[in-house]
């Protein structure tokens, strides 16, 4: 299955290769086998995958297929949507919490959590790798996270 139609977007195909060069940069190993398409490899991945932007609010500007799934989302409706709402209200304080410990050291692979789909069933992810995205010059333009379903 090919990627969406948005994704290919210039401007979006952009910030979809930054979570794979991203990545590569901070685990010394490519997230998957990219070849010549980042969005058509990252998009069809066996694992979750998504991604906000920098935002005061991060919003989502990346899920994969199975992240899609999970979370029973359309493209259209996860794209733009906070990322906070991927968590319960009384659990987006510890979410915070991670997101600002990952912001200060690039990365953790040992992430935990509670997440909740659109119809409001919960979910647990466990041994989530989150990480910064970080364009070559240095620059901060958010967060991805992986995790298996």
């Amino acid at each position: 299955m090919d990627a969406p139609p948005l994704y290919r977007e210039p401007a979006c195909a952009s910030r979809i290769r930054l979570i794979a060069q991203s990545h590569h940069r901070l685990m010394g190993k490519p997230l998957a086998e990219v070849g010549g398409d980042a969005v058509a490899a990252l998009w069809s991945a066996p694992f979750a995958l998504v991604a906000h932007g920098d935002e005061t609010d991060p919003l989502f500007f990346f899920g994969n297929r199975v992240a899609l799934e999970r979370f029973g989302y359309s493209v259209e409706e996860f794209i733009g949507l906070p990322s906070r709402l991927s968590a319960e209200a009384p659990l987006r304080d510890e979410r915070r919490r991670m997101l600002e410990r990952v912001a200060e050291r690039g990365y953790i692979d040992d992430y935990a959590g509670t997440r909740i789909t659109r119809s409001g069933e919960r979910f647990e992810i466990s041994r989530a790798l989150v990480w910064n995205l970080v364009d070559e010059a240095g620059r901060m333009h958010g967060q991805a996270a992986r995790f298996a379903v």
